[in-house]
């Protein structure tokens, strides 16, 4: 299936086409196909914002339409940075102010009280307004400096609690390695987007199915990539 991807971060598009692609999906960004809307993300929750994103780039591309939004949450801040977690600093997309921004929140948080977790939401959306939305999480904790040149946004300064094997699996992260320092099969297995999209790629033909008969019945057909339409005959 050909898939767009809601999104102008070149971390999370790599990611995500990672994924997909794994599933056996095509992969285009949102820029690849000339649609430069951005939408604004004024939901209060993760799940709201992906919602948000999907069908506005869904209805400028005409192609089934997949949007993440993530974010890290940290215990100790009651839950900060959250849906503001790309715009923590003020500015969207300034990961190295995020980044210091929360790393000056935490100061003086001791080691045992740093926990945290990263929630994603992603939302499947096909043409005619149909969607699903799959939530994935993975705990971990926020350490005191940058480690890792890898990933992209917090990945530098959040250790998670597991680590993916290149053979199927997880392990316990013994290291206390970043997401930035794993290499790609180790964050996919555990990682809260992967964790979000696995769930997307078991239900995903089952959605489709019952999408498919509800077109029938409209004397429409869904291809795989385009939203065909015929005109009722009464």
């Amino acid at each position: 299936m050909l898939i767009c991807a809601a999104t102008g971060n070149a971390g999370k598009l790599k990611e995500i086409r990672r994924i997909l692609e794994a599933q056996g999906h095509q992969v285009k960004s949102q820029k690849e196909l000339g649609i430069t809307l951005e939408p604004e993300e004024t939901g209060a929750t993760f799940a709201e914002n992906a919602l948000i994103k999907a069908r506005a780039i869904c209805q400028a591309s005409g192609l089934p339409t997949l949007a993440d939004d993530s974010g890290l949450m940290v215990d100790a801040l009651g839950g900060e940075p959250g849906v503001y977690s790309a715009r923590y600093c003020g500015r969207h997309g300034d990961d190295e102010a995020n980044n210091d921004k929360l790393l000056e929140r935490l100061a003086g948080v001791e080691e045992g009280k740093r926990s945290a977790k990263f929630v994603s939401a992603v939302c499947f959306c096909l043409p005619e307004g149909e969607h699903i939305t799959f939530l994935g999480e993975c705990p971990g904790r926020v350490i005191f400096e940058r480690r890792g040149t890898g990933g992209f946004g917090y990945d530098p300064l959040f250790v998670p609690d597991q680590v993916g094997l290149a053979e199927g699996g997880v392990r316990p992260n013994t290291e206390g390695r970043t997401y930035a320092q794993l290499e790609a099969f180790e964050k996919d297995a555990i990682s809260h987007r992967g964790k979000a999209m696995a769930k997307l790629d078991q239900d995903l033909a089952a959605f489709l199915s019952r999408r498919q008969a509800t077109l029938f019945e409209r004397n429409e057909k869904f291809d795989g990539d385009k939203l065909i339409r015929t005109p009722r005959q009464d």
